[in-house]
């Protein structure tokens, strides 16, 4: 028994080896998308942050990182989630559909400063490519964190900054994610810790 279930574990593992490691290989990607993000922080935008389904709890996470930073002493970031709303959330998709819901919201509470960061798990969410549509006509900073082969998301225009968890396993993609959006949070803060590495306009 004990044999077998190391085995198993082992294998486990080995699925996650190459997504990581083709994570790992879009390290510059993520430190432009981080990079990206800081200037946006540093002239006054604030994050606003959105998924269907279990990437709504990501959204969810991803903004209280940067507004509440679970490490002491790193610095508050404006931070909101789209999903956390369920009126606004069940109130848009009934009237204009779920596909809408993101896209609505934007269109109401973002500003062309801001940065729209939309998490899909497979890269074909209506909704998030919609999401990301409406904030990149808006101006914003668009960034996507998809899986698989990234899907419509991946070959939109829309996507300033797409990061990609190559995988078909919704698990291993949603840890993948989770791992990714750490990555960011961590590194836009390293950008704010450098003097001079941002302009020296206003200051979030």
């Amino acid at each position: 028994m004990t044999v077998l279930a190391a085995d198993a574990a082992a294998r486990l593992f080995e699925r996650r080896t190459g997504p990581a490691q083709h994570l790992a290989a879009q390290a510059n990607a993520v430190a432009g998308a981080c990079h990206a993000m800081a200037v946006r922080f540093h002239q006054g935008g604030k994050l606003v942050v959105f998924g269907v389904g279990a990437p709504s709890t990501d959204a969810q996470h991803v903004a209280v990182e940067f507004v509440h930073p679970v490490i002491v002493g790193k610095r508050a970031l404006p931070a909101i989630s789209l999903t956390t709303d369920v009126a606004t959330v069940t109130g848009v998709a009934a009237r204009s559909g779920l596909a809408q819901v993101f896209a609505h919201q934007i269109r109401y509470l973002a500003a062309p400063e801001d940065i729209a960061l939309g998490i899909s798990a497979d890269g074909d969410c209506d909704a998030v490519l919609a999401g990301l549509a409406a904030a990149r006509d808006l101006g914003l900073l668009t960034i996507a964190l998809a899986a698989g082969d990234g899907g419509a998301i991946a070959a939109s225009p829309a996507v300033d900054h797409l990061l990609l968890a190559r995988s078909d396993d919704p698990r291993i993609a949603k840890e993948l994610h989770v791992t990714t959006y750490h990555v960011l949070w961590e590194l836009v803060h390293v950008f704010f810790e450098q003097p001079g590495v941002l302009a020296p306009e206003v200051v979030a």
